[in-house]
């Protein structure tokens, strides 16, 4: 009786281990999964680039040099609003720095919502550190000024010059304003009212889109998604969420889709780098990479003559010119390798960089590389 008690906790013990399992592993995503949110946008949703002209004061001789007119007329113009008038001729504006005012400029960001703004100098300041930023509207493209910026600049870098001599690190001429632009004016925008959106991904792929559409269908049920191009879906508002697109469009942003990769191969001559992606594919090709060396030696010597003789001194250069070429292996790839075996491949090679960058091309012309390759 007992042993039959045991047996049966075991099986239902065996059962809910089982489910949890399976519970477990259709609730996992795949590993290869991403959040919506991370491959596309809703069309509409996104930030809008500000920018306007603003003077940086309070630098310790840092500034622009007096060739610099702008300056000038943008401090005497200050000035001159302040009820100064000043000759031009007069000013000095080793503590003043031109600069540009740009900053990026949220979606739904309300008026008086303080965002951050990068300060680049225009004129031949040396440095930015310990500056001031004086009020500086910021414009959009329709001309409105969308925020205020004014406030102290943080650089991250320095400049010392001194005895001839001259250190720097990082760029001393570019700032940032950490909250200190405040929102003016609101970027008209709403969700009020509206029952379909567009869904943009961001990079466009026809086998991304349909697997999308389906991921959202699936996850609410109803057709509501429906793939209109590679990169454009259009989104309709079910009935249970009328009243509440904020929640849709959360739920549809944090579903897990598994997006199509397509083969390519990204090539940096100048730096030696190169970027594969998983789905390359080499067919048959064999493989043969050798350099040929040549070594030119000057040697500078002098031929003196004997003591008391009447010979003159005479210079000579003997040259030697020694040329040899590395013995190249002949290596076979075989075909529909993955990226693995193709790098040990050309690794077993003893190829560098940009050895590796000129076979690839080469790979490529011969027409055994199933990949886009783009030069950098």
């Amino acid at each position: 009786m007992a042993r039959r008690i045991v047996q049966s906790r075991l099986r239902r013990g065996l059962h809910v281990l089982v489910v949890l399992l399976l519970l477990g592993a259709l609730g996992t995503p795949p590993a290869e999964a991403a959040r919506l949110k991370d491959l596309a946008s809703v069309k509409g949703v996104r930030s809008n680039q500000i920018i306007g002209y603003g003077l940086v004061v309070g630098l310790r001789g840092t500034g622009d040099k007096a060739g610099a007119r702008f300056t000038t007329q943008s401090l005497r113009s200050l000035l001159s609003k302040m009820g100064i008038a000043l000759d031009p001729s007069a000013i000095r504006v080793a503590n003043v720095a031109a600069v540009m005012v740009t900053a990026d400029l949220p979606p739904f960001a309300r008026t008086g919502a303080e965002i951050d703004a990068v300060v680049s100098s225009i004129g031949d300041a040396q440095s930015l550190e310990g500056g001031m930023l004086l009020m500086t509207p910021l414009l959009g493209n329709d001309g409105e000024i969308y925020a205020i910026a004014q406030g102290a600049v943080a650089v991250g870098g320095f400049s010392v010059e001194g005895g001839g001599a001259a250190v720097s690190q990082n760029h001393p001429t570019v700032g940032t304003l950490v909250g200190g632009a405040t929102v003016e004016r609101e970027v008209p925008y709403s969700l009020v009212g509206r029952d379909q959106f567009e869904i943009s991904l961001h990079n466009p792929d026809f086998t991304t889109a349909r697997r999308t559409a389906t991921r959202i269908n699936e996850a609410f049920g109803v057709r509501v998604a429906a793939a209109r191009d590679s990169g454009t879906l259009d989104l309709k508002i079910p009935e249970t969420y009328r009243d509440d697109v904020v929640g849709f469009l959360a739920r549809v942003e944090t579903l897990d889709v598994v997006p199509d990769k397509s083969a390519r191969i990204i090539l940096n001559e100048r730096t030696g780098t190169i970027v594969m992606g998983d789905r390359v594919r080499v067919s048959t090709v064999a493989v043969s990479h050798g350099n040929l060396t040549v070594i030119v030696n000057r040697t500078n010597q002098v031929s003196q003559p004997a003591p008391f003789g009447n010979g003159r001194t005479t210079r000579l250069q003997n040259t030697d010119i020694e040329a040899f070429e590395e013995q190249a292996k002949l290596s076979v790839i075989e075909e529909t390798v993955t990226i693995g075996e193709l790098v040990r491949a050309l690794n077993a090679m003893g190829t560098t960089p940009t050895d590796l960058i000129s076979i690839i091309q080469a790979i490529k012309a011969s027409g055994a590389l199933a990949a886009d390759v783009e030069m950098m």
